[in-house]
């Protein structure tokens, strides 16, 4: 018997696509759309998420709102915020975005154009499958704080230093947490729920709290 393996993503590639195409692009077909654009240097990838991506993405996100119920941070969500920087020609749509650090300065905000505001505190990619686009350099150059990627098993987190990212042992955000626990609660909702495993999480976090306290 031969094992099947259930995608979670699909990935396509255009490539020489002017800035100006891939604008156009984004506005022709509007918010209101599954999938998710990123563009460098003349290459669009057009990502399709399918179920395992999303149900990760979900869940990962109920976790960082446990996190900061529960350290006593405000945050704002941005969803898969569409980030555009036309003087560096580049632009991409995290599965999660989250404002943490600088909540207050875009809660009251409808639009945010990261021209003029702070970029998201923390983006979040969800990559079974590997981008063609070095996500590294993208959101580097469009000053991202923190960067988390999943893979489906594996939680890596990035800080940003200088203008590359580090990898690193604790969330910048969440230290002295140990966030990289994440993926052991993502497998534990497979068998005991969502709402039984964010209790299980919740309960997790504060144990880490008091024991730090």
């Amino acid at each position: 018997m031969v094992a099947t393996t259930i995608p979670a993503e699909t990935r396509v590639l255009l490539q020489n696509i002017s800035w100006q195409t891939f604008k156009i692009m984004l506005a022709e077909m509007g918010s209101e759309r599954n999938s998710r654009f990123a563009y460098d240097n003349g290459t669009i990838e057009i990502m399709n998420p399918l179920m395992p991506h999303e149900n990760s993405n979900r869940l990962i996100e109920g976790f960082v709102v446990v996190l900061c119920e529960e350290l006593g941070l405000e945050i704002r969500r941005a969803g898969s915020l569409t980030l555009t920087r036309d003087d560096l020609e580049r632009g991409a749509e995290p599965d999660s975005s989250y404002y943490i650090q600088n909540e207050a300065l875009v809660r009251d905000k409808e639009n945010i154009d990261i021209a003029t505001d702070p970029p998201p505190d923390l983006v979040l990619e969800v990559e079974y499958s590997r981008s063609a686009i070095d996500k590294f350099r993208l959101y580097a150059a469009m000053g991202v704080p923190e960067f988390w990627r999943y893979n489906g098993s594996v939680l890596r987190v990035y800080a940003l230093e200088g203008r590359q990212y580090s990898e690193t042992q604790t969330s910048p955000t969440f230290a002295p947490l140990s966030i990289k626990e994440i993926p052991r609660f993502i497998q534990q909702a497979k068998k005991d729920g969502e709402i039984a495993t964010t209790r299980a999480f919740r309960a997790w976090v504060r144990q880490q709290i008091s024991g730090i306290s």
